[in-house]
Parts: C-alpha cells; sequence; structure tokens
C-alpha cells in the first residue's frame, strides 16, 4: 500500500512476555501466520493475514516487561516534527524519533488524556498491507477519561476535521481524514474500573464475529463487551490471555441505521 496521509493508522504491534503463547492465540483466532524473528531487531515478528503483513509481535525489552497492550501508529512523513507537535500540545513523548534500519522511523508518545500511541514515518515498510480483510486492522477507538484533552491534542497534531454523533447516553466523536473517518474516540464512564488507564483499542476483522469469541474465550481471553450488532458491524471487546485489550468486528453484518452526526 502506498504511503498513508499524515494521521492515517498505519501499523500496530504489541509486547508479550510469552511471544510464543500469543502466536497460539492470535493465529487461532485471527489466523495469522508469522515471519521469522529479527532478533536484529529484538525478535519483531511480523503477522500476516493471507500472506499479506498486518501487525507485529514482540517481546518486551529488559525492564519493559508488564501488561500488554496493542500500539496504534499513525503514520507521519516527518516523525521529528510530529514529535516537536506532541510536545507543543500537551502530549509526552515517551520515545524519540528512532530510525529502525531501512524499515522506517518510530516514535512512542503519550496523549494528554493518557493513550499511548506511536508514529510511524515510512522507509521500506510502509505500513498495512491490508485492511478490514479477515486477520487485518479495521478500526480504532481512544478511550479516554478527559476528551477535553484529547480532542484538541488529536486536532492539533493532524490535520483532522472532527464529528460528534448526537446521542445523549455515549459521548463519542469521529475524526476524518478528507472524506475518510479513521479514528474514534471514546469517553471512559464509570464501567471501566478506576485501575484502567486510557488506551487505544485495535479492531481486528473476522469472518463470524461470534466464532471468533467463541474461539478466543476458550484459549483464555476475557470477553469485555458483545458480540452485538451494529451499523458498522458485529462486534466485540475482548482481553487475550496476557492482558492486551483488542476487538473483532465482522463488518458484513450489519444491523440498523448510522447515527445522526453533527461537525465540531
Amino acid at each position: 500500500m502506498a504511503v498513508q496521509p499524515e494521521g492515517t493508522p498505519c501499523w500496530t504491534d504489541a509486547m508479550f512476555s510469552d511471544l510464543e503463547g500469543a502466536k497460539a492465540f492470535y493465529g487461532e483466532v485471527l489466523g495469522w501466520t508469522f515471519g521469522e524473528s529479527s532478533s536484529e531487531y529484538g525478535n519483531y515478528t511480523q503477522a500476516y493475514a493471507d500472506g499479506r503483513a498486518v501487525a507485529a509481535v514482540v517481546p518486551p525489552m529488559p525492564g519493559q516487561e508488564g501488561q500488554s497492550q496493542w500500539c496504534l501508529y499513525f503514520a507521519s512523513p516527518d516523525a521529528a516534527a510530529a514529535a516537536e507537535r506532541i510536545r507543543e500540545h500537551g502530549g509526552e513523548v515517551l520515545m524519540e524519533p528512532m530510525q529502525v534500519g531501512e524499515f522506517g522511523t518510530m516514535c512512542l508518545a503519550r496523549e494528554p488524556g493518557g493513550a499511548v500511541f506511536g508514529i510511524w514515518q515510512g522507509g521500506v515498510h510502509e505500513g498495512f498491507e491490508a485492511t478490514a480483510v479477515p486477520g487485518a486492522y479495521c478500526w480504532a477507538e481512544v478511550f479516554t477519561r478527559e476528551p477535553e484533552k484529547t480532542d484538541p491534542f488529536l486536532g492539533a497534531l493532524f490535520p483532522y476535521t472532527a464529528k460528534q454523533i448526537e446521542d445523549d447516553n455515549v459521548d463519542f466523536r469521529m475524526f476524518d481524514l478528507g472524506e475518510q473517518t479513521v479514528l474514534g474516540r471514546m469517553r471512559m464512564t464509570d464501567d471501566f474500573p478506576p485501575e484502567v488507564p486510557s488506551y487505544i483499542n485495535v479492531y481486528f476483522t473476522v469472518a463470524d464475529c461470534d466464532e471468533a469469541v467463541a474461539k478466543a474465550t476458550k484459549l483464555g481471553a476475557v470477553l469485555r463487551f458483545g458480540p452485538m450488532s451494529s451499523p458498522f458491524g458485529r462486534f466485540a471487546a475482548l482481553s487475550d490471555p496476557q492482558g492486551a485489550n483488542f476487538s473483532v468486528i465482522d463488518i458484513t453484518t450489519t444491523e440498523g441505521d448510522m447515527p445522526q452526526v453533527k461537525d465540531v
């Protein structure tokens, strides 16, 4: 795929203490196959759906062991300039832009509401080789307790326009690049235990949501929400056996009318 416009979600990866366990779990639930681990790059291991790169798994670096979580990377033509904007607008740069061989340049950061994310300036690795097909990334939402901090930050970091869903029961915003909606933002309610930090929830496409949930829970995942049908697809939220949150969605099974939105 060609280099994406700045602000487009372009890659996702996660650290797992039990790398083989993660490969077995996601291989079964999402149908992933895995490439060779690259010892030069900390045993970074790419995952493939139908032969196309869709994600990666990696063991934690020494001293970084902790709960696993998926990290979403946003495309940028200039990671150093993006890092400057992150600082200017109240975010925190956790890892300065670092060149990863000829693959590209990465940067890790935390937005003011607390969610961790990455910046990726593509080299030979431009990002997802497939999206919105079974096993591939489809969508993501920033879950934050402080949207009044998160929303202006995202709008300043990337050339987004925003729309708010008109629903008194949920505080949900969508960010667009041109005509394409690329990211959601959900206010975390009291349903989330206070110890759960803000995070970005990544959705992976599946052919059958209920079947994917059944496989995941059988392998030790915890079902957090759903399965539920929506105008966008039938989806469910899970935590994998090592604690990483993710969602699965069958985008072919839709139900109901699209929500009303207003520009903000």
